[in-house]
């Protein structure tokens, strides 16, 4: 099929790639000309594992373009996908001001055979909201699909080719099917629904899983409360196959482009219809105080961090990627900074999009031993593989005080306990002091 992407973030990106990959002529848009010519050159803008190398093959195919010219990637498309992005407004709301120029810019080259997509995450009734605008320019009957996503970043290829499912939401039975062909070659279950009931997958998908984040969280806190260890206790409740052991690793809280934004995305909709909904601000304020808890450890154990050096080892808010969008560690480091804390950090690839945000508040070392060097406590951030195998004995020599808090739970206990001296805290589970 014949197919053009308006959008080239993750998402829009990662879906034209993986469209191509299964045989489809896929051509790309975005406006920002820079990022178009850097896809040009086969260089992805954005770090995703596998992403490149799908990105070069594919264009090499010839089955993958990319332009800033809607003209040219919409005339004759049988297939628009919309991938743009709907960021957080003030008042908790998606801003939806990306998609109204995605639907300028389509009405003014859409034919009556086309069937526009919306992959991005839109709230309920968006999909009516944009039809009536493109027919209202273009003045003919458009077909309208709600297609959500469901890709994690760090894994976004692996959760395309192997999706869980794929929700198609239409009430045209003709583009429903049209969009179900379109996936075929992936072999993965779909399931067909209203355009509504698919806008609210989405949103109720994202909300259950930071709220079962939330609660194996609270459940941490507590475990530290009464002795108890919360990986046992999440290995328990896990096995269980009506919970399942996805999510439920206690730490420093969600963080990314989807999580925050969604919670809070579908509590403003729950308040625009009249419906309370407790449960998801308790998700949201347990996890405000979950990203701060290592402050709040480390000043309870030195009494005051002011002039002491803390060593932050990760940046982005989860592995594999380079995505600083509410990630745990700006208002850690925030909070280090308000208690006059020296914070040094160390990030395998978000170093660069960290400095647009936290900005020159702390210092960024080039690596592990640097940030740990002479450091009174380190906070372990991100769970990246390279800070994981870390030589646990070897870094309490680099430090000034052999003091650990694991955001993570993501150090070897059996290593922690053969040190020699070692004071260990982590989430949701007694210390291991040495």
């Amino acid at each position: 099929m014949k197919i053009a992407v308006l959008g080239t973030g993750y998402v829009g990106l990662s879906t034209g790639v993986c469209l191509s990959e299964i045989g489809h002529h896929v051509t790309c848009i975005d406006i920002n000309e820079q990022k178009i010519n850097q896809l040009l050159q086969g260089i992805s803008p954005i770090y995703e594992p596998g992403l490149e190398d799908l990105l070069t093959a594919n264009m090499q195919a010839g089955r993958l373009h990319f332009t800033t010219s809607h003209r040219v990637a919409l005339s004759g498309v049988e297939i628009i996908v919309v991938a743009v992005g709907t960021p957080q407004g003030e008042d908790g709301a998606a801003d939806l001001s990306y998609l109204v120029h995605a639907a300028k810019d389509i009405s003014a080259y859409i034919n009556p055979d086309t069937i526009i997509v919306i992959k991005s995450t839109v709230p309920v009734g968006t999909n009516d909201f944009v039809k009536k605008m493109i027919e209202d320019q273009c003045g003919f009957p458009v077909k309208m699909v709600s297609n959500p996503e469901f890709l994690r970043q760090g894994s976004a290829i692996e959760d395309t080719m192997k999706a869980d499912r794929i929700i198609i939401g239409s009430e045209s039975r003709e583009a429903a099917a049209k969009i179900k062909e379109l996936y075929k070659p992936l072999h993965v279950p779909v399931i067909l629904t209203s355009t509504r009931s698919a806008e609210m997958i989405k949103y109720a998908s994202n909300a259950f899983l930071a709220t079962k984040i939330s609660y194996i969280n609270e459940i941490a806190n507590l475990c530290e409360a009464v002795g108890a260890d919360v990986t046992d206790v999440a290995r328990g409740m896990g096995k269980d196959k009506r919970i399942c052991e996805a999510f439920l690793n206690a730490g420093i809280g969600y963080g990314g482009s989807c999580f925050p934004k969604d919670v809070k995305a579908l509590l403003h909709t729950a308040g625009l219809n009249g419906v309370d909904f407790p449960l998801l601000k308790e998700t949201i304020a347990i996890n405000e105080y979950q990203r701060k808890l290592l402050v709040t450890k480390a000043v309870k154990r030195f009494g005051g961090l002011k002039g002491k050096k803390i060593a932050l080892l990760g940046l982005a808010f989860k592995p594999e990627t380079d995505d600083m969008r509410e990630a745990p560690s700006i208002p850690i480091s925030e909070a280090l900074n308000k208690f006059g804390a020296e914070v040094v950090a160390y990030d395998p690839v978000a170093t660069e999009n960290a400095r647009k945000i936290i900005g020159d508040k702390i210092r960024y070392a080039g690596s592990i031993d640097e940030a740990i060097f002479e450091a009174d406590a380190v906070f372990i951030v991100t769970e990246w593989n390279e800070i994981k195998g870390i030589d646990i004995a070897k870094m309490l020599e680099k430090m000034k005080e052999p003091v650990i808090f694991d955001g993570r739970n993501c150090l070897s206990e059996e290593k922690i306990r053969r040190c020699s001296a070692v004071e260990y805290y982590p989430i949701g589970k007694p210390p291991i002091i040495i």
